[in-house]
């Protein structure tokens, strides 16, 4: 199954956005990018959704363990959000090694699992820039249709203040974008 996944990428194959994708040194976190475009792999998502559906939680599972930019993509849109446990969205995070994909996972997945908005200041408080994007994105598309209680709101400032003071302009700008939706 996996192999005929690849395949597939394979035929929709972008050539000039993975040359573009592996000059700007996006692509070392994978040993394969096929540059893919989003709203493509969005459709083929769907497809794969339409005839797997009994089977998502594994075939994101399997797709998630292939060093394959797409696969990776593939699997955060595959994944039912209601069944992800918080302890498997930090094993998937601890795997994640790019600012790309924290920002794919936290829009596509970790914002609608069960546990986001907790898993989110969990995150923001951790010692890692990248799990600490990972809590502002996902608070971020969490605050697209929730408000926070004064408590997370004053949580969520003080967060942010620190990471603005930070030297890291990628953990910068995710907490900017979460205080922009507040």
């Amino acid at each position: 199954m996996i192999n005929a996944i690849k395949q597939d990428l394979r035929a929709m194959m972008n050539g000039v956005a993975s040359a573009a994708m592996r000059q700007a040194g996006m692509t070392a976190d994978y040993r394969v990018n096929f540059g893919v475009e989003l709203p493509r792999l969005q459709d083929y998502a769907a497809e794969l959704a339409a005839h797997h559906a009994d089977a998502l939680p594994s075939l994101a599972q399997a797709l998630w363990h292939e060093s394959v930019r797409e696969c990776r993509l593939l699997a955060l849109m595959l994944y039912p959000a209601p069944q992800m446990q918080a302890d498997l969205a930090d094993v998937w995070l601890a795997d994640i090694h790019s600012v790309e994909l924290v920002q794919m996972a936290s829009l596509l997945l970790f914002s609608r699992i069960p546990c986001a908005t907790d898993k989110a200041f969990e995150w923001m408080a951790a010692d890692d820039p990248l799990r600490q994007m990972a809590g502002f994105y996902t608070l971020g598309h969490i605050l697209r249709t929730t408000t926070l209680n004064e408590r997370a709101t004053d949580e969520l400032r003080d967060q942010a203040a620190a990471a603005l003071a930070s030297d890291n302009a990628q953990l910068r700008l995710a907490a900017q974008r979460a205080l922009a939706r507040l």
